[in-house]
């Protein structure tokens, strides 16, 4: 497909109503916005297929529901960090946030610097950004040891008094995330819960209460990653 055919596509799809409804039910404030969910996109996605040129002028064409559509065809493994920069600073919700960062930014070789830098950020899009790529990675990287995924531990409780709204819920996934990687991992995250737990700011409080009652379940499922010594060791 053309870029002129996915745009003419994305406006036979527009629908007013929906964008009221994102509105109001989740949250989604957007400018430019067509009023397309997220399945309709997927199926267009499916359509067009990986392509990065395509992806970057959708972006830059400044309508909402193209800029989704460029966090499904982009290949992770041509991010450059130019790219990220460029696009995070545009975040205006949680759904484009945690589009680009569930859909590329957690599957690119630049995933960890940007954990460690973006959670550091002060704009809230920017930082959530460090978050979820961060509750991201713990599903993306299958392989990696316990030692790379504690080093998040102090971050989460860095950041754990920042009240805002969309912060707060994604220092919480991630840290439920990391608890959900395997059984060590899932006490070292409780054990982290419990001491925010201890301050004295309501959103630590609510991260959490949140995140031990998820880690504390006991049908709670886990991923059991690496695999190769913890799908041996749950079945001893």
């Amino acid at each position: 497909m053309t870029y002129e055919e996915i745009i003419e596509r994305l406006y036979e799809l527009q629908d007013e109503d929906k964008v009221a409804f994102k509105k109001q039910k989740f949250g989604v404030i957007a400018n430019n916005s067509l009023g397309i969910y997220h399945k309709d996109l997927k199926e267009l996605a499916k359509e067009i297929g990986q392509n990065n040129m395509l992806a970057i002028k959708l972006f830059d064409s400044g309508i909402y529901e193209a800029r989704l559509l460029c966090s499904k065809i982009f290949r992770p493994k041509n991010l450059t960090e130019d790219l990220m920069e460029k696009w995070v600073k545009t975040f205006e919700n949680w759904e484009i946030c945690d589009s680009f960062c569930m859909g590329v930014f957690a599957k690119s070789e630049l995933a960890l610097a940007k954990i460690l830098e973006w959670t550091q950020r002060k704009p809230e899009f920017e930082k959530r950004a460090g978050f979820t790529i961060m509750a991201a990675y713990c599903m993306a990287d299958k392989k990696s040891d316990n030692e790379l995924f504690e080093q998040f531990f102090p971050i989460l409780k860095r950041e754990a008094n920042d009240e805002r709204l969309y912060v707060k819920k994604a220092v919480n996934w991630a840290l439920r995330n990391i608890g959900k990687r395997n059984v060590d991992l899932n006490k070292r995250a409780i054990e982290v819960a419990e001491d925010i737990l201890e301050f004295e700011s309501s959103s630590a409080k609510w991260i959490a209460k949140n995140a031990l009652t998820e880690l504390q379940k006991k049908t709670k499922r886990m991923s059991d990653y690496p695999r190769a010594i913890y799908r041996n060791k749950t079945k001893q």
